[in-house]
């Protein structure tokens, strides 16, 4: 599936979930356009960046963490 809108972007202080690749401390959180959420930590998020903007209806990025998608 993709979209022609980009993914709401919110930053926030600290996330307290685990990724879900690797259960590492998560850096960014998405909401997904087809429903859930999904973890991951900084790592993953910039290896997926690109389909996670794909699939992103929100998404929610801890404060300080430079993420290749934003």
């Amino acid at each position: 599936m993709t979209t022609l809108l980009s993914p709401e972007i919110d930053v926030i202080g600290e996330l307290t979930e685990r990724c879900d690749r690797c259960g590492a401390a998560a850096k960014l959180e998405v909401t997904l356009i087809s429903g859930g959420e999904l973890a991951f930590c900084g790592h993953h998020a910039n290896r997926h960046h690109a389909d996670i903007v794909r699939v992103a209806s929100k998404i929610r990025i801890e404060d300080g963490f430079s993420w290749a998608g934003k």
